[in-house]
C-alpha cells in the first residue's frame, strides 16, 4: 500500500509538471545594503521584487523592528497558549482597541491569519440553510469558509450587480449574506461597495468584507474600501483585515459590533483553538498602525509609481487598477512562466500566478507596487516590460 500511495503521488506530481503547474519555494534574502524590495536570489543574484504585498514598505521599518525586539525582551517569543488560556498580553489588548478606534468599530478580535479569520467568521455566522452570495473572484479563504459552513453558495459574475440582484430577488429560506473582497487580490479592482450595501439593505442581507488588500492602501488614514467610497462603516456587518500586507507584520483581525466580537470570541473555532499571535507581532503592528494612519505620503508615492508606470508603458491595457496590484493577464501557464523567467534574467522578481490560484486560461503576472520602490525601480520595470512584451 505504501508503494501504491507513492506511485499515485508521483503520478499527480508528473501531471503538475506536464501542465506547467509545478511549484517550488523561492528563498529570497533581503539585500543587506537596502532591504525589501531588494533581495538576493538563491544563487546570490540581485532581484528587485514586484511581487510583495508590503504595499507601504513597512516590513523593514526600523520602528517596527525596535518594537518587536523590545516586546521579545520583555515577554519572550511565543505566546505559549491560546488567547483564552493565557496567551493574551497587554500588546494584544492595546492593538485591538487601536484597530477598532481606527475603523470606527465597537470592537475587534485578533486571529492568526486572514485565512483563519475568514474560516472562523463565516463558519460561525453562516449555517446550513443560509444563502451566501459571493463574487466569483473572491479569495479562496472566503470560498472555503462558505464550504465549511454548509450554506448554499451562489457565485455572481465578478462585480456584476445586475447578476447579484437577480440571485437576491429569487430569495429563499435562511439568512442571506453577501461576501466580497474589498480589493481583489489578482486584478486589483475595488468592489462596488455602495451598490452592494444598497442591495443588502433592500434584501435584508448581511455583508462580510475582506479588506486584506484594502487596509492601509485605500481611503482616509488607509481605512479601506468604505472610506474609499465615503461610506459609513456601519453599512458593513463584518470587516476582516490582515496585518501581513500593508501593515508589514503578520496576523489578522475582525472588526465590527461588540456583539459580533463577543460571539466570535466564544464560537469561532479558528480563534478558540489557535495559539495566540506572538505579542511581538502585536507590538509591531501597533506601531505600524500609527505609521499607516499618518501614511499619506506613502500612499501618494504609490499613486505616483502607478501613474509613472502607466506613462512609461502607454500601450498596456492591463495597467488599469487604481491600487498597487496590476494583473498582467497572459492566459497560458507556460507563457506566464516564460515571461516571468525573462524578467528574472533582467533582475526583476515577478513570479507567474497559475491555476488553481487563478481560473484556467488566466495565468498571469501579478505585479505589485510598493511605497518602498524608487523612481528608478519603476523605470527598470517599465523598460523590461516593454522589451519582454
Amino acid at each position: 500500500m505504501h508503494t501504491e500511495r507513492e506511485e499515485q503521488w508521483r503520478g499527480e506530481l508528473s501531471a503538475l509538471r506536464a501542465h506547467d503547474l509545478w511549484r517550488e519555494l523561492q528563498v529570497l534574502q533581503p539585500a543587506p545594503e537596502r532591504g525589501p524590495p531588494a533581495f538576493m536570489g538563491t544563487q546570490g543574484e540581485p532581484l528587485l521584487s514586484f511581487a510583495s504585498n508590503d504595499y507601504l514598505g513597512l516590513s523593514a521599518e526600523p520602528a517596527l523592528r525596535d518594537a518587536a525586539i523590545a516586546e521579545i525582551r520583555q515577554n519572550g517569543v511565543g505566546a505559549g497558549a491560546a488567547p483564552l488560556l493565557g496567551g493574551e498580553r497587554a500588546a494584544h489588548a492595546a492593538l485591538v482597541d487601536a484597530l477598532a478606534g481606527w475603523l470606527g468599530a465597537e470592537a475587534a478580535l485578533l486571529f492568526g491569519s486572514g485565512y483563519l479569520a475568514n474560516l472562523g467568521v463565516i463558519s460561525t455566522l453562516v449555517g446550513r440553510g443560509d444563502r451566501v452570495y459571493a463574487d466569483r473572484l473572491n479569495h479562496a479563504s472566503l470560498v472555503d469558509g462558505v464550504r465549511l459552513s454548509g450554506a448554499r453558495l451562489h457565485r455572481y459574475r465578478h462585480g456584476d450587480m445586475t447578476h447579484l440582484a437577480h440571485w437576491l430577488e429569487r430569495g429563499g429560506r435562511g439568512r442571506a449574506w453577501i461576501i466580497t473582497d474589498g480589493v481583489f487580490s489578482m486584478d486589483g479592482d475595488v468592489a462596488p461597495l455602495p451598490e452592494l450595501a444598497t442591495l443588502a439593505q433592500r434584501h435584508g442581507a448581511g455583508i462580510i468584507l475582506d479588506e486584506a488588500h484594502a487596509c492601509g492602501v485605500l481611503g482616509t488614514e488607509g481605512q479601506g474600501t468604505a472610506a474609499h467610497w465615503n461610506m459609513d462603516i456601519h453599512g458593513v456587518d463584518v470587516i476582516m483585515g490582515t496585518l501581513g500586507k500593508a501593515f508589514g507584520v503578520y496576523g489578522a483581525f475582525v472588526a465590527g459590533s461588540r456583539d459580533l466580537v463577543d460571539l466570535l470570541r466564544n464560537r469561532a473555532r479558528s480563534f478558540l483553538y489557535h495559539t495566540a499571535l506572538p505579542s511581538a507581532l502585536a507590538a509591531a503592528a501597533l506601531v505600524a498602525l500609527d505609521l499607516l494612519r499618518h501614511g499619506d505620503a506613502r500612499r501618494e508615492r504609490l499613486t505616483q509609481h502607478r501613474q509613472h508606470l502607466r506613462a512609461q508603458v502607454p500601450d498596456a491595457p492591463w495597467l488599469v487598477s487604481e491600487t498597487p496590484i496590476q494583473g498582467l493577464l497572459l492566459g497560458d501557464a507556460r507563457r506566464a512562466l516564460t515571461v516571468s523567467a525573462r524578467l528574472r534574467r533582467a533582475g526583476l522578481y515577478c513570479p507567474a500566478v497559475r491555476p488553481p490560484t487563478v481560473p484556467a486560461g488566466s495565468a498571469r503576472l501579478r505585479i505589485t507596487l510598493s511605497a518602498a520602490h524608487r523612481h528608478e525601480d519603476i523605470e527598470l520595470l517599465a523598460s523590461a516590460l516593454r522589451e519582454v512584451l
